[in-house]
């Protein structure tokens, strides 16, 4: 049952930021895109919500994806200790949902 109010909880957060959950089941297994960042190709694996609250992020922004990867790339590398792409991405995520609810 705690289970259940969690999820229940996550999925009313990213509605609130216009993220619709589109999977079954928001424990999906992450998925590997390729992109160009900076001039060079990449790959990156996030799970389908990180990739659908990126997706929602970037048009938001009016920013192709791959542009808004750019810029948290470049935040990253600015932070005395960077963690990996993959990972600062969905920081910077929870970090704009935050800042969101808060506002």
């Amino acid at each position: 049952m705690a289970g259940s109010i969690c999820i229940d909880r996550i999925r009313f957060w990213w509605r609130v930021i216009g993220v619709f959950v589109t999977h079954n089941s928001i424990y999906h297994p992450p998925v590997k895109r390729s992109m160009t960042i900076a001039g060079h190709q990449t790959s990156i694996s996030l799970e389908p919500l990180f990739w659908d609250a990126l997706k929602s992020a970037a048009d938001s922004k009016k920013l192709p994806v791959n542009a808004l990867v750019a810029q948290i790339d470049v935040e990253r590398l600015e932070s005395q200790t960077p963690c990996g792409l993959a990972s600062a991405i969905r920081l910077w995520l929870v970090a704009r949902q935050k800042s969101t609810a808060d506002s």
